[in-house]
């Protein structure tokens, strides 16, 4: 090799440009680096990791919380179990299909063994049986900002296939399966006002909370499994009829792997984004539909929202004998849900593949506490899902276009919402945990859309763009909680509007967000009304003025337009009257009273329509927002729609039934 004086100088540059690539995105507070071995005879996973934890706060911290979230499923009366209230499996006393996570040794850096120390607590509800978190107090703290490196070997009992996790036959989905730290949080992250570690026990609604790091995993598994998990390939070794694959992946708050012998394998691109699809050779055909589904949503989110800054994403679409595991979100790889039965006219493939990866966004990027506060992920993705298949597949027909009848995505979510038995039942603001009585997901996914939806009505497309995308940037990688997004819409709607909606925007949250009233305004009544003529004894007459000389084609007239408020929630709202010369009105009104008048001296009104725009899409009732004199029958589109509406329901029951 021949030296040369420019040699360092591209030494350098190459240092700082590969310096750059490796920068964190994140605060990077617990990273892992852990070798993994699947037995496939015992159903058993077999572990060694490394916990790399910095503490973020300035407390001394003398214990560490750990989750065990597969100890969910260790007998009938965890807490997640009690929650479900019914068999999963028709319990599987026979094979004993439950499982565990047994940590059999714990280190710390110094050499000191933590096992003896260590205890299970149930911070939630204090169930005995419940062993999903796990206390390990340590010999030496850790300082402020200072960093711990503490070891574990432990055994994993694989559930037969759960909600979310599991094995059946020989697919394995493996998520929430190994010891992870939980979130201390320091004090001004989200509602804490002193240090605390917040490690929820593992319940039945709402998923996880979990600071960002980085993460090396060796997997090893049969020689002929595929599998597929978070991150990038890194390397592939085979030894026998064994072989251990090695992922990576940064600044994310999880790792989840998937594995089994029938998988096939489908690639694509977006950008520099290596789209990968693992699917059983029966939904190798779907594969185009899931690749253009996802690059819609990469797409519309890097428009609108922000850059999607990983360089992997693995699709699944698990066998029918793992359904347990269809339509979930984990850091660069997502499952979803397909039936070759169903026409293309029924977007189930397209809307759970489109979802799955908008919580890329929130909650994986924006990290937002799902269990706390499920409205902040689940509710903003559903937003996002509405927007992403109304502007690809058409607003009347992104959910179904099937023998005649039409639904578009943002329509489903108010039939979601409004046909629910009882849409008081809760508000945005119940832990997911707290909706013992049901609602869930009406509530936290579909109400929260709606409401999103009459928030981009109010104040306009581009103000609310302005809010999702000054929110992302400011609290992606970052623990933010309701009171933040709050603080973005009241900055970005006062710097675009002034004083237009008032002070702030508190008003709506207390009533969408925190209250559980319902929205119903009503375009009640239109009377066009000939002015009466004089009859009858006056100062200036001495006989009585009767009316049958009188010209009423020539009269003048007066016409009356009324709107109510059926429902607690107050909106401004807008009615556009149309009057029989041709000109038009565009009234605005506060929506506080009971009702409202509209006179119009002088005028005949042909037809009226209360929010024409759709602005107010949390309006329970659009069937009852317009109102006409032209002669019509106004039946055909109310019954259309309850047909449409019928048809939605019941194929969506199906999919969920597959």
């Amino acid at each position: 090799m021949i030296f040369k004086p420019y040699s360092l100088v591209f030494i350098f540059l190459m240092f700082v440009v590969s310096s750059w690539s490796q920068q964190a995105l994140s605060p990077r507070t617990a990273s892992y680096d852990i070798a993994v071995e699947l037995d496939v005879e015992q159903k058993k996973v077999y572990g060694k990791q490394t916990l790399y934890w910095k503490n973020p706060s300035q407390d001394t911290i003398t214990e560490l919380q750990y989750h065990l979230y597969h100890n969910a499923f260790k007998n009938s009366k965890t807490t997640f179990m009690r929650e479900r209230d019914f068999d999963l499996l028709d319990a599987e006393e026979a094979d004993c299909n439950w499982s565990y996570i047994d940590v059999q040794r714990i280190q710390d850096e110094y050499g000191n063994d933590l096992k003896s120390r260590m205890e299970f607590i149930q911070p939630d509800d204090g169930n005995e049986f419940d062993q999903t978190v796990l206390r390990v107090p340590l010999i030496t703290p850790i300082m402020p900002g200072d960093s711990i490196k503490v070891e574990l070997d432990w055994v994993g009992k694989i559930p037969k296939i759960r909600p979310r996790t599991g094995y059946n036959k020989d697919y394995y989905f493996m998520v929430q399966w190994f010891p992870k730290v939980g979130v201390y949080e320091a004090a001004g992250v989200r509602y804490a006002t002193k240090g605390q570690w917040n490690c929820h026990q593992y319940h039945s609604s709402g998923e996880y909370y979990a600071d960002f790091g980085n993460y090396d995993v060796q997997i090893t598994v049969p020689e002929d499994y595929i599998v597929g998990a978070s991150g990038a390939l890194k390397d592939e070794k085979i030894m026998g009829n064994k072989k251990t694959v090695r992922y990576q992946i940064n600044d994310v708050i999880d790792f989840a792997w998937t594995a089994s012998p029938h998988f096939v394998e489908k690639k694509t691109t977006w950008k520099e984004v290596d789209i990968r699809l693992l699917c059983y050779p029966d939904h190798l055909h779907i594969g185009e539909r899931y690749f253009t589904a996802i690059k819609n949503a990469m797409e519309y989110l890097d428009e609108h929202v922000g850059a999607y800054p990983y360089k992997t994403l693995t699709i699944v679409d698990p066998p029918y004998h793992g359904i347990f595991s269809s339509g979930m979100e984990y850091p660069t790889l997502v499952t979803t849900l397909s039936a070759c039965f169903l026409p293309k006219g029924i977007k189930t493939t397209e809307t759970i593949a489109i979802h799955e990866f908008i919580h890329q966004y929130f909650m994986q990027m924006v990290a937002t506490h799902e269990q706390e506060e499920p409205w902040m992920d689940e509710g903003m993705t559903t937003y996002y899902e509405s927007r992403i298949l109304d502007h690809y597949y058409g607003k009347k027909t992104s959910t179904i276009d099937f023998l005649g009848a039409t639904v578009g995505s943002k329509e489903y979510n108010r039939i979601e919402f409004f046909n629910m038995w009882n849409p008081k039942i809760g508000d945005n603001s119940f832990f997911a945990r707290q909706f013992t009585q049901g609602g869930y997901g009406p509530i936290s996914y579909n109400k929260v859309a709606i409401w999103m939806q009459t928030l981009e009505g109010l104040v306009g497309l581009e103000t609310m763009d302005k809010i999702m995308r000054t929110y992302f940037e400011r609290w992606k990688f970052k623990h933010p909680c309701t009171r933040d997004f709050i603080n973005v819409v009241n900055e970005v709607v006062t710097s675009k509007h002034g004083d237009d909606f008032g002070e702030n925007m508190n008003w709506f949250f207390d009533q969408v967000l925190f209250g559980s009233d319902v929205c119903d305004y009503e375009l009640g009544s239109i009377n066009n009304r000939k002015d009466q003529p004089l009859n009858g004894y006056f100062p200036d007459t001495d006989e009585c003025q009767t009316v049958s000389d009188y010209d009423w084609d020539s009269a003048d007239q007066t016409a009356t337009v009324v709107a109510y408020r059926n429902g607690e929630v107050i909106m401004p709202v807008e009615i556009l009257v149309e009057f029989k010369d041709g000109s038009s009105v565009l009234e605005q009104w506060d929506g506080k009273a009971r009702f409202k008048e509209f006179v119009y001296p002088g005028k005949a009104v042909e037809c009226a329509e209360l929010d024409p725009e759709r602005k107010i899409y949390l309006d329970k009732n659009f069937l009852n927002n317009g109102m006409t004199l032209k002669s019509q029958k106004p039946t055909i589109r109310k019954y259309a729609t309850q047909f449409m509406s019928w048809i939605q329901n019941a194929m969506q029951s199906l999919s969920v039934l597959i």
